[in-house]
């Protein structure tokens, strides 16, 4: 026996889908603006330092060690309870360089068999590169997008799944910003990943929206989003379910590292999933989307004669 979703009427609820989207919007832009985000040392500068000990090490001990140091180093164990990653921001009062020397003199006094396997080091100009690139990716991948689908589908239906993937992105940077969860450059990836999720999962509501126009000439368009939303429902439920079955491994599996990606797959595939319905189709609708639209433009011509 197959499981259908029933067939429930979302786009009479499309403009509360929408009211609620640009509220959402426009307070995860206040917050971003008024709150920022705690970056990671690839957007702040700073430095790295990787740890193996002999033996099994207490985390709180390490920290309170280089405390004197540098009271915001970030200490976390990678791989195993011998190994410990040290990571901290650059400050005025001394160079990142004495910063790590100093560090790992004090953690070799009290833990002689400690050793350095490995240390790296963020400066300015590597922090603005690294900053300049991120939003060129993120322009580019809207800009592709757009041009994909206008060259696929129709204009009304690019600025439909454009405007679902800047609601997704927005909600989950906001909530990045409000609970100042590390901003690095693994957040970064997961927000390209959402937004070729969330278009995907668009594209394929988008698909069977234009199937069905020409298939059901005698629907009304808004009709026709309900219907393919129905018919979709049950790919989009599985494909997600799976998918945040996964990212949930990383999240509680993944450690501190992982965490930031996890977080962000996690909300922006929810998101994902409802700027999908109620805003890229709600978008789509509210801009009245005709049967005539996806017609041949030498056929349309043609009807548009006397």
């Amino acid at each position: 026996m197959r499981f259908t979703f029933p067939k429930l009427p979302f786009m009479r609820y499309s403009r509360h889908g929408l009211l609620f989207s640009l509220v959402l919007s426009i307070l995860s832009i206040v917050l971003i603006t008024f709150r920022g985000f705690n970056f990671g040392l690839e957007f702040t500068g700073g430095a790295t330092l990787e740890l193996q000990f002999a033996q099994a090490v207490n985390i709180a001990e390490v920290r309170e060690e280089i405390a004197g140091i540098h009271d915001k180093a970030n200490v976390i164990q990678y791989g195993s309870a011998h190994d410990v990653q040290i990571s901290f921001g650059e400050v005025q009062e001394k160079s990142t360089d004495a910063m790590m020397a100093e560090m790992f003199g004090t953690l070799k006094s009290k833990y002689p068999e400690v050793k350095l396997i490995g240390q790296a080091k963020v400066g300015g100009q590597y922090r603005e590169e690294l900053i300049e690139k991120g939003i060129t990716a993120l322009l580019l991948s809207c800009i592709g997008m757009i041009v994909y689908l206008s060259m696929r589908f129709e204009w009304k239906f690019a600025i439909g799944a454009v405007a679902a993937q800047m609601h997704d992105v927005l909600v989950v940077a906001a909530l990045f910003s409000l609970m100042q969860w590390t901003f690095d450059l693994n957040v970064l990836a997961a927000l390209l990943a959402v937004l070729g999720y969330s278009v995907n999962d668009t594209v394929v509501l988008y698909d069977r929206i234009r199937e069905n126009l020409k298939k059901l000439p005698a629907q009304t368009p808004e009709e026709v989003i309900d219907i393919s939303i129905q018919q979709t429902m049950m790919r989009t439920f599985v494909t997600s379910l799976t998918t945040m079955l996964s990212v949930f491994a990383l999240l509680f599996l993944g450690g501190e590292t992982l965490f930031g990606f996890a977080a962000a797959m996690i909300v922006g595939i929810v998101f994902g999933t409802y700027s999908s319905i109620f805003v890229a189709t709600a978008i789509v609708k509210t801009m009245q989307l005709k049967h005539e639209d996806l017609l041949p433009k030498a056929r349309r011509q043609i009807d548009d004669l006397p």
